[in-house]
């Protein structure tokens, strides 16, 4: 399917009643941190039908789609990258020459267009899956963690959320030192959804019994990191466990 024809469906759907609690959701206004961004209206679900039935486009027609003005066409050519990324990762072609270079390529068409994941829901839907997979296979790419330094030094929110949450897959596949890594560089960022993306990393850490480096974390933290990021980490302890936490000086 050409990126035309993808713009064509997804404008077909436009919702305009829909469209309003979108924007209102993600923050578009005057001085938040979606200022500007347009909707459509469509709900997650109908892009990704879209974005499935356009897997075979070339990567090289996938910008138009990147660069809209539209988020949810800009989130359909994210998704498109993510199914070809996934695709790329399966088993059975995973170490061969032509898998490892085309998601060298996926990467790096999602690295030149990342300003345009502009929003945390752009983010979350598309780095784990196409950061977080490129981290654990093979790679003509000679230093990913200078790639990922690079996107947590950042000075553009939304590259340094990609860094924080693309440690979700790394840490599901037994690696937490790369959230670890970016929590521990990341933790004190001066934005709300920082906080949370830090909070949430931390969480995936507890949560797969990485214990030992998630409480020396908060030992060296629980005092002074941002509350929400403490909150969002600590979700799933006990009441007595987060009470500990949460009084902690």
């Amino acid at each position: 399917m050409k990126a035309t024809s993808v713009i064509a469906s997804l404008l077909s759907l436009r919702d305009d009643a829909q469209r309003e609690v979108l924007m209102r959701f993600f923050k578009t206004g005057k001085g938040q941190y979606g200022e500007g961004d347009q909707f459509l209206g469509i709900r997650v679900p109908d892009t990704r039908i879209i974005a499935k039935a356009s897997v075979e486009m070339p990567l090289d027609a996938i910008p138009t789609l990147l660069t809209s003005e539209w988020h949810e066409v800009r989130l359909c050519g994210f998704l498109i990258l993510t199914y070809q990324m996934e695709k790329q990762c399966k088993k059975r072609i995973a170490a061969t020459p032509e898998a490892i270079a085309q998601r060298d390529r996926i990467v790096q068409l999602y690295l030149e267009y990342a300003d345009y994941a502009n929003n945390w829901d752009l983010v979350d839907l598309s780095a784990p899956k196409i950061i977080g997979p490129w981290l654990l296979l093979p790679s003509g790419i000679p230093d990913k963690l200078a790639v990922m330094d690079a996107l947590a030094n950042s000075t553009v929110l939304w590259r340094q959320r990609i860094a924080m949450v693309s440690t979700w897959k790394t840490t599901q596949q037994g690696h937490p030192e790369l959230a670890m890594r970016y929590a521990e560089r990341l933790v004190n960022h001066p934005h709300d959804l920082m906080h949370k993306a830090v909070g949430w990393m931390l969480r995936e850490v507890q949560k797969r019994g990485y214990n030992a480096l998630f409480e020396a974390f908060l030992e060296r933290h629980a005092a002074t990191m941002p509350r929400t990021a403490l909150r969002y980490a600590i979700e799933q302890l006990s009441p007595t466990q987060r009470s500990f936490w949460l009084n902690k000086t």
